[in-house]
């Protein structure tokens, strides 16, 4: 069984999430781009958009409005301007 990803979203108010995951694809300002466990370590800054949090058949949505990524050894750490849960109708 492959590993799982550490995972924390954070706006200017709170951490909006945290927890262990299997994906994370978020809006990179050069393109969208998917974070698996092990990942290469690298920064990008965040355009507006939706990150997707994957964990099995489990999938949850935040739109953002621009920030940083961060991978590294540790997991994925997004550090958004603004952050919310979009909630399926």
């Amino acid at each position: 069984m492959a590993g799982k990803l550490n995972f924390s979203l954070v706006s200017p108010e709170r951490e909006v999430f945290s927890g262990l995951v299997d994906q994370v694809d978020a809006p990179g300002v050069e393109g969208d781009f998917g974070v698996l466990p092990d990942h290469a370590p690298f920064m990008t800054a965040l355009r507006e958009g939706a990150v997707t949090i994957r964990d099995g058949a489990a999938v949850r949505r935040f739109a953002v409005k621009g920030g940083f990524a961060d991978v590294n050894a540790a997991g994925l750490t997004i550090l958004a301007e603004e952050a919310a849960e979009i909630i399926a109708a």
